[in-house]
């Protein structure tokens, strides 16, 4: 295992070299898009202080990255540097007791049961739905009152979009703190694009709902992430609305596909059910490895 060189920190370079690696293997039998991980990323201003993060490179490529949080890894390996792993885990560690991945990522999947982790399926789980983008069908209609619009990107705008991600997400005991902060953080990322951010407003001005894509240049795909509605706006179509515009201006801009991860067991059925409404079909889910 010569020549690799681990590089730790929090700092925007990680960021950059995780999202590097995703874009670099991405493909329909990959977990992590790029814009997952900027996402991922901004939303909270960076990571978490309990985390721990590094990545790999090895001739100045990056082969590898790991996330350590609350006993749970989240890691990308190269599968040409499969032999990295005995490494990656001595530095993940006592964190690294739990590990979800993609059910296509086989070799992934073989290599960890090789250092003694199990596949437990029982629990809930997500799944991942995609759709060619070449086919969308048409703009669903608002009800009436409610406007659809893009965000412009500017300092108003991050605290009317903070504001519809708080209303879309707080649940009781475990409230969404976002802040126009740290919407401005999102929208610095270097991925991030106002035309793919969509929002719905209600008839009294205020933020009903709201649809944000990522779309990778290099593979044409593009990943919702996040999408909401605020409590008192449900099942009128308005995320099912701005999701949509969100795909169609990722296609615009040379988008070829999309894909959606959703709640894939019959515990939570209403987002994967709105989302094959708009033409998305599932086709893997994630799987949640145990070290015995």
């Amino acid at each position: 295992m010569t020549g690799y060189k681990r590089v730790d920190g929090t700092g925007p370079d990680q960021a950059a070299a995780m999202q590097e690696l995703a874009a670099r293997l991405w493909s329909w039998s990959s977990r992590w898009h790029p814009g997952e991980l900027a996402w991922f990323w901004a939303e909270h201003g960076g990571p978490e202080p309990s985390g721990r993060l590094a990545h790999w490179t090895r001739d100045g490529r990056v082969v590898a990255w790991a996330w350590t949080r609350n006993e749970r890894l989240d890691l990308q390996v190269d599968p040409d540097h499969l032999d990295l792993i005995p490494r990656l885990l001595d530095w993940a560690a006592d964190d690294s007791r739990a590990v979800t991945l993609l059910d296509a990522e086989t070799a992934l999947l073989e290599a960890l049961g090789a250092h003694g982790y199990e596949r437990h399926d029982e629990g809930p789980f997500f799944a991942h739905l995609r759709r060619s983008l070449g086919d969308l069908p048409g703009s669903p209609p608002l009800p009436d009152g409610y406007t659809l619009r893009a965000v412009d990107g500017s300092p108003a705008d991050a605290e009317v979009r903070a504001e519809a991600h708080r209303n879309a997400f707080s649940v009781r005991r475990r409230p969404v703190t976002m802040t126009g902060d740290d919407y401005r953080a999102v929208m610095r990322a270097p991925s991030y694009r106002p035309a793919l951010d969509q929002l719905v407003l209600a008839p009294d001005g205020s933020p009903a709902a709201a649809a944000l894509a990522w779309l990778d240049e290099r593979s044409g795909v593009a990943v919702l992430e996040p999408v909401g509605t605020a409590p008192g706006h449900r099942r009128r179509g308005l995320a099912a609305a701005a999701a949509h515009a969100a795909l169609r201006a990722a296609r615009d801009l040379g988008g070829r596909g999309a894909r959606v991860c959703a709640r894939g067991d019959d515990d939570a059925p209403a987002a994967r059910a709105a989302y094959e409404a708009l033409g998305f079909r599932v086709y893997a889910r994630n799987v949640r490895l145990v070290r015995r």
